[in-house]
């Protein structure tokens, strides 16, 4: 599908063995779904057990028309379901040296929208990691393999912001089948939105086939998008342009209105994308 003297070969198209772990805790193995093919014919992806874990909370939302009111629904079935509100009752020891009860899904978004290298995107790098198997390639710098020093400082922040946490990652996991669910009710009929990403040079990113206009690029495992093209460009001098499988968004900064910063920011899981790039 790449034009402009760029061809999509199948190594150009294939999510590199660097980049996957042989297993996830999804329904397609990392590397179809980490494939460029995906991208061009995305499916639903489901992480295991969520659905039938949290079937209640689907049925209640199902009557609900205002997307406020499911948002407000979700919280407050996420807070009731994991004691956010009651961190004793979660085993919470108000002795202990290190209290992480404000650590939740919420303060991993915010963490990500102010600082991607920091701390809860580790997490949530770290999270995208075990569902998908997915590998990240930057976090504060590249990423090659499991012995870089940017790997080992990677690990650790994730772990750091694990440590004595209430369930973290399984927040997450509804996290996002709530927002998958939301994406196909407010775009019936959709599979992908069009997103765009400012960066400064795209020869920092894994370039797998270049074109005057078109690219193939290996994405990290973790990547912020905005649906405003104007809002891209105040992030670089050169501007991503990406059609992306609602399957691939993780989470947007309306889906729970009032409570995350900004009103047009994606998080988007990567693989390859073929992107389209402007000034």
């Amino acid at each position: 599908m790449v034009s402009d003297k760029a061809s999509a070969t199948d190594q150009s198209t294939t999510l590199p063995a660097c980049a996957r772990l042989p297993i996830n805790r999804c329904n397609l193995p990392a590397v179809i779904l980490g494939s460029l093919t995906f991208q061009q014919h995305p499916t639903a992806l489901h992480i295991d057990g969520v659905a039938e874990l949290h079937r209640e909370l689907f049925r209640l939302l199902a009557p609900l028309e205002r997307a406020e009111h499911r948002a407000h629904l979700f919280m407050d079935y996420l807070a009731a379901h994991f004691l956010l509100d009651a961190p004793e009752e979660a085993g919470l020891d108000r002795k202990a040296r290190v209290r992480r009860d404000k650590a939740d899904y919420l303060r991993v978004l915010r963490g990500w929208s102010f600082d991607a290298d920091g701390r809860e995107a580790a997490v949530l790098k770290g999270w995208v990691e075990s569902r998908f198997g997915l590998l990240p390639r930057y976090h504060g710098a590249p990423i090659r393999d499991a012995g870089d020093d940017a790997y080992h400082a990677y690990m650790e922040a994730r772990a750091q912001g694990l440590y004595n946490t209430n369930a973290l990652e399984a927040q997450l996991d509804l996290l996002y089948a709530y927002c998958q669910y939301e994406l196909a009710r407010q775009h019936p009929g959709h599979s992908h939105l069009r997103l765009y990403r400012g960066v400064n040079r795209l020869d920092q990113h894994d370039l797998l086939a270049a074109g005057e206009r078109q690219s193939v690029v290996l994405l990290n495992n973790a990547n912020s998008f905005t649906d405003q093209r104007e809002r891209a460009d105040e992030f670089g001098d050169r501007i991503l342009e990406a059609e992306v499988p609602l399957p691939k968004i993780l989470a947007y900064s309306r889906l729970l209105p009032g409570r995350l910063r900004g009103e047009d920011e994606y998080i988007v899981i990567g693989g390859v994308y073929q992107v389209r790039t402007s000034t």
